[in-house]
C-alpha cells in the first residue's frame, strides 16, 4: 500500500527530550503513516478508490449512509493513536488496553462501540528436531474498535497481519456490505483458523514424542515435553477466555451485530470448542508422557543401582579374603601353607562365578 501522509494527531506537541553540549535536541513525533498499515472506505460492499486519512474519511462515511471505513493500526504509540481515538471517539480505557497490549482475550461494550481483543499465535518451532528451542508458539494480539461507521483494527505482532482477511473480504461484496460487524467476524474467524492450524502443527510433534517415548531402547528428552506443555499451556490462555466473547456475539450482545451475521459469529464459535477440546488433549497427554518418562527414568535408575549392587556384591569377595590375609599376623590359618594361595584363588572364582550366575538368573546383571 502506498504510505499515507504524514497526520499529526490532535493537541500533539514538539517535545524536548534531552540535550548534548547545551543544545536542546527536539522529539519530531513519528508520523502516523508508519503505524497505519491501511485505510480504506468501503461503500455498498466495494473499496472506493484512492488514499484515505483517516479524517476524510470519517467525514466520506458520514456522508453516506452505505459506507464504513476500517483502518488498521501496527502497535501505534499513545502520542500516534490520540488523533484517531478522538476522531472515532475511542474510549479512553480501550485505548489504554490497544497501546500496551498484554490482555486476555475479551469483548467490552462501551456506550455506543465494542471493544474486542483477540490473542493471535503462530507456531515456530518443531520440539523434536529442535533441541535447543525456547517457544514454540509465538503469540501476538489484535484489538478491533468497532462502531456503526468504522472499524479500527490494532495489531501486536510480526505474525498476525490481517492483509488477506482484507483481500477476501474484498473479494466478497455481498459478505463486506453487511458492515462493520463482518469486518469483526472475518478477524475473529481468522483467528480461529490460526488455532487450527497450529493445534495440527503441535499434534504431530506430539505423536513423534509419543513413539519416542515408548520406544524400548529410546533417550528420550524430557525437557522438550516440558517445553511442549508450556507451549499448550500458552496455547490455551489464548484460547479458553474467547469463548464467552463469541457466544455473547452469537447471542446478541450488542445491536452493532446484526442478525445475519450472528449465525456466522455461531459457526466461529463452534471451531473454537473444537480447538478448545484439541488443547484439552494435549495437555491430559503431555501429563501421561510426563509420567511415562519419570517412570522410565525411576526404572533404568532402578537398574542401574541392581547392576551397581550385584557387581558391588561380587567385588567383596576378593576384597574380604584380601583384608583378613593382609593383616599382618603371624599366627594364621594356611598362612604358610604351600598350597593356600592356589585354593584361595580357586574359592574366590568360584564364589565370583556362582555369584554373578545368580545375579543374572534374577536379571540383576
Amino acid at each position: 500500500m502506498p504510505n499515507l501522509p504524514s497526520i499529526r494527531p490532535r493537541g500533539a506537541r514538539t517535545k524536548l527530550t534531552g540535550r548534548s553540549n547545551g543544545i536542546v535536541t527536539p522529539h519530531i513525533p513519528v508520523p502516523l503513516s508508519a503505524y497505519v498499515v491501511d485505510c480504506a472506505v468501503y461503500a455498498k460492499g466495494h473499496r472506493l478508490p484512492g488514499r484515505w486519512t483517516h479524517e476524510r474519511a470519517v467525514q466520506e462515511v458520514r456522508n453516506r449512509d452505505d459506507a464504513f471505513v476500517w483502518i488498521g493500526l501496527h502497535e501505534p504509540d499513545n502520542e500516534q493513536i490520540t488523533g484517531i481515538a478522538d476522531t472515532f471517539g475511542l474510549h479512553e480505557l480501550a485505548v489504554e488496553d490497544a497501546v500496551h497490549a498484554h490482555n486476555r482475550p475479551k469483548l467490552e461494550r462501551y456506550e455506543d462501540m465494542l471493544f474486542a481483543v483477540f490473542k493471535t499465535v503462530c507456531y515456530v518451532g518443531h520440539a523434536p528436531s529442535s533441541g535447543t528451542a525456547s517457544e514454540l508458539v509465538e503469540t501476538g494480539e489484535v484489538m478491533a474498535f468497532v462502531g456503526d461507521d468504522f472499524v479500527v483494527t490494532v495489531r501486536h505482532g510480526n505474525h498476525s497481519g490481517l492483509h488477506q482477511v482484507r483481500v477476501k473480504l474484498e473479494g466478497d461484496p455481498e459478505q463486506l456490505a453487511l458492515g462493520p460487524a463482518a469486518v469483526l467476524h472475518a478477524v475473529a474467524d481468522h483467528v480461529v483458523d490460526s488455532y487450527l492450524e497450529v493445534t495440527d502443527a503441535i499434534e504431530a510433534d506430539i505423536d513423534v514424542m509419543e513413539s519416542e517415548v515408548f520406544e524400548p531402547r529410546s533417550n528420550v528428552d524430557s525437557e522438550q515435553i516440558y517445553l511442549m506443555k508450556r507451549e499448550v499451556l500458552e496455547l490455551r490462555r489464548a484460547v479458553m477466555p474467547l469463548g464467552p466473547p463469541l457466544r455473547r456475539l452469537a447471542e446478541g450482545y450488542s445491536s452493532l451485530i446484526p442478525h445475519d451475521v450472528r449465525s456466522y459469529f455461531r459457526d466461529v464459535d463452534d471451531h473454537l470448542t473444537t480447538v478448545a477440546e484439541r488443547v484439552t488433549g494435549f495437555d491430559e497427554l503431555l501429563t501421561t508422557l510426563v509420567d511415562a518418562v519419570l517412570a522410565k527414568i525411576t526404572l533404568q535408575q532402578n537398574n542401574d543401582m541392581r547392576k551397581i549392587t550385584a557387581y558391588a556384591g561380587i567385588i567383596s569377595v576378593p576384597t574380604m579374603v584380601a583384608g583378613i590375609y593382609g593383616m599382618n599376623f603371624d599366627h594364621m590359618p594356611e598362612l604358610h601353607w604351600t598350597l593356600g594361595y592356589p585354593l584361595v584363588m580357586i574359592l574366590i572364582f568360584t564364589v565370583c562365578a556362582f555369584l554373578y550366575r545368580t545375579f543374572r538368573r534374577n536379571k540383576w546383571l
